[in-house]
């Protein structure tokens, strides 16, 4: 029951929920949330924004919680999502979609089932949801096909976040046009005397061996005077996407591109991203550049920035880079040397400054010619791929400050595209701390409950090689604020950066494209951001983010089914593992061969009634007092893997 309401105060803003319907509302200025009971959430869905009235004290009919402040739905303004993967059941006569969405807490009503089969995975756009009613409605848009069919599951994750292969008519109609004419249009830019001529500059490309778009290429040159000139090339994608164009309407409500596991789901269409923007080698290709050059300890005497034409000498994998490097001799093997002696001159610096490196292994999964996963490892970053990540960071950071610069009418923190990073909340940290310390480490944090990068990195640093590496690594990006864009800067905490943006990659990021667009005008005398474009602009970050959090998820799921795929397979096999979560109905484990996680049951963890001590991070057995901490070394058997669910369970080896 609730208790006397509090006065008539109305707060708008998004609501979370939880899998069983309960709602949790931030009032600002409120240490803890309104809870929204179920009957009281006006049925809403997480991320809808919502119009929440205080309701004062709930007390939990079933007594499963203390009673707290709650709140009460009156309207919801907007939903955050419309549409939904999942799919089809019938129960109790009704064709119903079982949501893959896992915060949709309830199933949709079907009504146009037509020849659509149980059992497929389908895209529903939500209709309506009365008031009276448990179920809302929702009409079939597409049929993505049979559910547990590798090319259907991954059609469905990137669909579930809004992100289709398919383009809309009249941008497949301007990508024709380009494909006809575009080789033409190029050749004819690329003789442009406004252009800077790099092609006759050592140049070339380094990236992953499966990559098809090259965003970003390097040149390098020795100067007279002992310097040396270093071009961060970018594939000019502002020259073929013109604002207003279909294709830019197109890439704008994309926002990115996204990487799945067996496939990318690209911004733009192949002729743009895989041919004509490409950095391909051994053609020429128009590029916007920041032209550095540097002396001997890499610092910066001088930076340009401006429309190019390249020619790149050579495409290099991060592989056969290194295996150049490390032979000592090879294809542009002095240019590789200068770039990589600058690099960690460079890296070192930023080092100092209080950057964090938290360098965390990815997992590559790779599938045969069906997609079925035939083996999971990790990818190792090699001197390659931190010298490309050092040049493409250096650029970020210039071409920031050059633009506030250059925008110094509305003071520096207006009227330009930031990506930002907010240093960590302080209770993130102390929590952080706390498990920390539990685990057997201490991170120094000042008395207001702040951290320094150098703190930070010397934490990551003293858990190298050890069983919780990457348990810690992944709890302390979990305390950090979230990257995102912004027209008015603030910094970046992570980088230590006082400016930075994205430049480097305009054919898989919009947010790079816009600042393309920004050096242009500016570089050609470009008339003054208006009040509009700048309104525009607020919006554009907002949405970038979020698809940006739209496409890591798509991308974190597709290999999280893969693995678990690929471990179905080895039902009754022994891993090594770490503890990485503990809750009172269970532990949480990942895998030290293949980073998999998944679960142990509360009733699997041995022969004892276990209690579950919160502030300890740990089960302790009533009997036995046997004790499972967060982030100890334990040996497990895999008892059931769940492709569908995406879920692995496993009980302890005794």
């Amino acid at each position: 029951m609730a208790g006397e309401q509090k006065a008539s105060k109305v707060y708008e803003g998004p609501i979370t929920m939880t899998r069983k319907g309960i709602g949790f509302f931030a009032v600002e200025g409120q240490e803890e949330d309104l809870l929204i009971p179920k009957e009281w959430s006006g049925h809403a869905l997480a991320g809808d924004i919502v119009k929440v009235k205080p309701a004062g004290k709930y007390s939990d009919p079933m007594g499963r919680m203390p009673p707290r402040e709650s709140g009460k739905v009156i309207e919801i303004i907007s939903r955050a999502r419309e549409t939904f993967v999942g799919t089809l059941i019938e129960e109790d006569s009704l064709t119903l979609l079982a949501p893959d969405y896992k915060k949709m807490y309830v199933p949709l009503v079907i009504m146009n089932r037509g020849d659509a089969q149980v059992g497929y995975k389908v895209l529903v756009r939500l209709v309506s949801w009365d008031a009276d009613k448990d179920y809302p409605l929702g009409e079939i848009i597409e049929v993505i096909g049979k559910a547990g069919v590798h090319d259907t599951e991954m059609r469905a994750l990137a669909l579930g976040q809004g992100f289709s292969s398919d383009y809309p008519p009249g941008v497949n109609a301007e990508a024709e046009a380009l494909e006809k004419n575009g080789a033409k249009i190029l050749a004819e830019e690329a003789n442009n005397p406004r252009r800077k001529d790099f092609r006759s500059v050592p140049t070339c490309t380094i990236d992953p061996f499966d990559a098809k778009d090259f965003d970003d290429a390097l040149s390098v040159r020795r100067l007279e005077d002992g310097n040396v000139e270093v071009g961060v090339h970018i594939a000019d994608v502002s020259f073929f996407v013109k604002p207003g164009t279909e294709l830019d309407k197109e890439a704008v409500s994309r926002a990115t591109s996204v990487y799945l596991v067996d496939r990318t789901i690209p911004m733009l269409p192949e002729v743009l991203s895989n041919n004509l923007c490409s950095l391909k080698p051994d053609e020429d290709r128009l590029a916007v550049s920041a032209v550095f050059t540097l002396d001997s300890d890499a610092n910066v005497k001088d930076v340009w920035f401006g429309e190019t034409v390249i020619h790149s000498d050579k495409r290099f994998t991060y592989e056969n880079a290194q295996e150049v490097l490390d032979a000592g001799k090879g294809e542009l093997h002095e240019e590789l040397s200068t770039l990589l002696a600058l690099s960690k001159k460079i890296r070192a610096r930023r080092a100092a400054k209080g950057a964090i490196e938290f360098d965390t292994a990815e997992v590559k999964i790779e599938l045969d010619a069906d997609g079925k996963p035939i083996a999971v490892h990790l990818k190792e970053r090699k001197d390659t791929n931190l010298m490309i990540e050092d040049f493409m960071l250096l650029a970020n950071e210039a071409v920031a400050k050059h633009l506030s610069k250059l925008t110094s009418n509305g003071g520096p923190h207006f009227y330009s595209l930031y990506r930002i990073h907010d240093a960590p909340d302080t209770d993130r940290i102390e929590n952080l701390a706390n498990l920390l310390r539990i685990m057997g480490y201490h991170l120094k944090t000042s008395g207001s409950g702040q951290v320094t990068g150098a703190e930070l990195n010397r934490l990551l640093e003293s858990v190298k090689g050890k069983p919780e590496e990457y348990l810690i690594k992944t709890a302390a990006l979990r305390s950090m604020a979230k990257a995102v864009y912004a027209t008015r800067n603030i910094g970046h905490f992570g980088l230590a950066f006082d400016f930075y943006t994205h430049f480097t990659s305009p054919i898989r990021r919009y947010p790079d494209l816009v600042i393309h667009r920004l050096i242009k005008a500016h570089t050609d005398g470009g008339t003054p951001i208006t009040t509009e474009e700048m309104q525009d602009f607020d919006k554009l970050a907002l949405h970038a983010s979020e698809r940006e959090v739209g496409a890591s998820d798509a991308e974190r799921d597709s290999i999280k089914m893969k693995q678990v795929e690929f471990l179905a397979g080895r039902i009754g096999e022994e891993f090594d593992a770490v503890i990485s979560g503990v809750t009172e109905h269970g532990l949480y484990v990942e895998l030290q061969e293949t980073h998999a996680d998944g679960m142990i049951n509360i009733r699997a963890v041995g022969d004892d009634f276990f209690e579950y001590e919160e502030k300890q991070y740990r089960l302790v057995g009533r009997r036995t007092h046997k004790s499972y901490r967060l982030g100890d070394p334990i040996r497990v058997k895999l008892i059931a893997a769940r492709i569908a669910e995406k879920e692995l369970d496993f009980v302890p080896v005794f």
